[in-house]
């Protein structure tokens, strides 16, 4: 099958990405934008799309576009792009962001337990205080969403002796966890977790889902951890349960809105950890990598991996 011409579009590493494609023997013809004003001016003779973060606005001139594959995991800008048409298959990277993302949290979990900060600042002001750190055995993880990177913290948990319960849609890997959860159960599920971790995708369904409801009935001294989408978590009502001490941390890589507000409370609440979206970098190379996998399963008219049910959202 003849694929015509794939747009590449980012505003960083667009030509890296087309660099990758060639390097891995891709023949297509490739197109590559770095900003809105190019992307317009390539998108109408596109047939395939790759991108991140695409204008949604220019999907109404895509009047040729049969496939877009996003960069990353998340698909919610595209499907809710009002000029894509019902016909355009969407896909986004599986597989790839578990294990990174699972060492972010487990980095941030064993440095607040061993109290890291505190090693750091002993030994910066030349203090010998000997003292008693904790330990992850034994603590109860709560994982929201048993995708492929909910599944991969799950592993890991299990590594360090920790009980693990999840939440999901579907059920369908109830057996890796202790106890299971549905989406209609979010008071139960969180009401004697340690540490909770959302690794949801953002549909209609889950946004704002974790809300000043949810957060109440979380353990006073509890950790809420979300590397999933900012939107499922409603910020105004996290600050607010911060403040009460339900949950008494918060380690966040994912915001409503991104960059996160300077003025926003959240940079500097005690217990509140602020990262700007790097707990599960896209990788060029990957990232060209299964991409040139997809296109060959096109070409042979073979299931794509990924492909999003835009029914449900992911």
């Amino acid at each position: 099958m003849d694929v015509g011409t794939v747009l590449v579009y980012d505003r960083r590493e667009a030509e890296a990405y087309a660099q990758a494609l060639r390097e891995l023997g891709v023949s297509a013809r490739l197109a590559v934008a770095f900003d809105p004003e190019a992307a317009r001016a390539l998108v109408p003779e596109a047939d395939i799309l790759l991108a991140w973060r695409f204008p949604p606005e220019l999907y109404a001139l895509a009047r040729r576009l049969r496939w877009v594959q996003c960069m990353g995991a998340g698909v919610e800008d595209i499907l809710s792009a009002p000029g894509l048409g019902p016909e355009v298959l969407v896909t986004r990277v599986v597989d790839q962001f578990g294990p990174s993302i699972a060492e972010y949290v487990f980095a941030e979990l064993l440095a607040r337990v061993r109290r890291l900060d505190e090693t750091r600042a002993l030994q910066r002001a030349r203090l010998w205080r000997p003292f008693v750190a904790d330990r992850l055995a034994g603590r109860r993880m709560g994982v929201a969403g048993l995708g492929s990177i909910g599944r991969e913290l799950v592993r890991k948990a299990r590594a360090f002796d920790m009980a693990v319960d999840g939440l999901s849609r579907t059920g369908s890997h109830a057996h890796l966890v202790d106890r299971h959860f549905g989406p209609d159960a979010w008071l139960e599920f969180v009401a004697e977790l340690d540490v909770l971790v959302l690794t949801l995708p953002l549909t209609p369904a889950t946004r704002g889902v974790v809300d000043a409801q949810v957060l109440g009935a979380m353990r006073p001294g509890s950790l809420l951890v979300n590397v999933g989408r900012g939107a499922l978590v409603r910020e105004e009502d996290l600050v607010r349960a911060l403040d009460a001490g339900r949950p008494g941390g918060a380690v966040l890589d994912v915001f409503e809105r991104e960059p996160l507000d300077p003025a926003s409370p959240l940079w500097e609440m005690p217990g509140v950890t602020v990262t700007p979206h790097v707990s599960g970098p896209s990788r060029t190379r990957e990232v060209a990598a299964f991409f040139a996998e997809n296109l060959a399963r096109y070409r042979r008219s073979q299931p794509l991996m990924g492909l999003v049910d835009r029914a449900a959202g992911y």
